[in-house]
């Protein structure tokens, strides 16, 4: 069998410009000629990219070739105007496959586009220009957001033990998801040197995994706060179980209405969803809401440059999520006189994390696609996947701040406390 009638996306429907559904046409010249301008931008890499007419561009051969199939003529010109935001939506609706490892077709792209613009850039340029005005249309899959999905899907890959959608801590590379979420928030609980006797505040709780971890394992009392009622119901019931419902109150709230004096602030995933221009407003909470003597940790997503999150995954999968860089960060802490005590880097933490994320989502894909349909399972499949190559080799970054009032030093005077080993 050959390559055009082999592969799945040859015979798929394409969409016309009225919206009506028709078949394949033949491919044009110019076709041709931007296929080969997309494998002259990615020379050097393994990636090829293959029309629907089976033709084939790139340089790409052997075990480590990756061949991106482009399903019809409509998805190539869709793709060329604004291939950031394109290629997630036709990924999802598979008038775009990858054959191949897709985490390495990301690293690839993020390694092949962070060079001098050439002539695949300004090829997008001059079609921009010539469509400027018009909006492309808009998918007709309807891709769930990011928080409107429920407990049982988050379930289904996340760690078994402390249900936590954050960057985990591996003491060893060979450590499992769920050893390596107990030692990040064993790690967080030792840089912030938690006692019995100390009052958290924890804002944006998630699912309550680690304000129960802190209850049970450190014997302090929390307040956590989170605005999806979902993830209250679930952490409360949680603590009950637990038998720890009266060391944690769950508080369905924003951050912003944080009451009451603590010895400790923290947030672990948080700050991703805060935006920069409420970071001021932030800061003036923890300097609200800390003891004289006070500590506190910020755990986030970050950036090593200003840059907005990847725009699909912006748009389709993390509405309103931006990684500030460390300078972006800053109005948290300068202007309510807090001092930045300690900063850790757990980058490559996170492409561990992410990539045990994604071998349990594809294990699960079956139950997630009766859960929900295909377009999602490929949407989330390319955003694990993307976001693997992101900590890999791109420019995302996972930041733990710790931070205290100026003037006062309420931690030891080394790091030594901060790397013991739990008991």
């Amino acid at each position: 069998m050959d390559r055009e009638t082999s592969h799945p996306l040859v015979m798929r429907q394409a969409e016309g410009r009225d919206g009506a559904i028709r078949q394949p046409r033949q491919t044009w010249l110019i076709d041709h000629w931007i296929a080969g301008l997309l494998a002259a931008e990615f020379a050097g890499t393994p990636l090829n990219f293959a029309l629907w007419d089976g033709s084939e561009y790139g340089e790409g051969s052997g075990e480590e070739r990756i061949c991106v199939h482009i399903g019809d003529r409509p998805a190539l010109y869709r793709f060329v105007y604004n291939p950031e935001v394109q290629f997630g939506d036709l990924y999802s609706l598979g008038r775009i496959d990858v054959e191949g490892d897709l985490v390495l077709a990301v690293e690839s792209a993020y390694a092949a586009l962070d060079q001098p613009p050439g002539r695949w850039y300004w090829l997008r340029r001059v079609v921009q220009l010539i469509r400027k005005g018009p909006s492309l249309r808009r998918s007709k899959h309807n891709i769930h957001h990011h928080y409107d999905i429920g407990n049982d899907f988050y379930q289904l890959w996340l760690d078994r033990v402390a249900l936590q959608y954050t960057c985990a801590y591996y003491r060893h590379i060979d450590a499992s998801l769920e050893e390596a979420q107990l030692a990040k928030l064993d790690h967080v609980c030792r840089k912030l040197c938690l006692q019995p006797a100390d009052t958290v505040v924890e804002a944006g709780g998630g699912w309550g995994g680690f304000a129960i971890h802190m209850a049970k394992r450190f014997g302090v009392r929390i307040d956590s706060y989170n605005i999806s009622h979902e993830q209250i119901v679930y952490a409360r019931d949680w603590a009950e179980r637990e038998g720890v419902a009266d060391k944690v109150t769950f508080i369905e709230e924003d951050y912003r209405k944080i009451a009451g004096k603590y010895d400790v602030f923290v947030s672990i995933g948080m700050l991703e969803h805060v935006g920069p221009g409420n970071y001021r407003a932030l800061g003036e909470v923890i300097n609200r809401c800390l003891k004289p003597d006070g500590r506190g940790l910020i755990h986030s997503i970050g950036r090593d440059r200003p840059a907005l999150l990847n725009a699909w995954i912006r748009r389709r999968i993390f509405p309103g999520a931006h990684p500030p860089t460390l300078g972006e960060m800053a109005p948290i802490f300068e202007p309510s006189g807090l001092t930045v005590l300690d900063v850790e880097n757990l980058k490559p933490h996170y492409a561990q994390t992410l990539k045990h994320w994604l071998a349990r989502f594809e294990a699960n894909q079956d139950t997630v696609r009766k859960m929900f349909d295909e377009p999602f399972v490929r949407a989330w499949r390319l955003y694990l996947a993307g976001s693997t190559a992101a900590f890999t080799v791109g420019q995302l970054q996972l930041y733990q701040v710790l931070f205290a009032r100026s003037g006062r030093q309420p931690l030891p005077m080394t790091r030594d406390y901060i790397y013991m080993q739990s008991n």
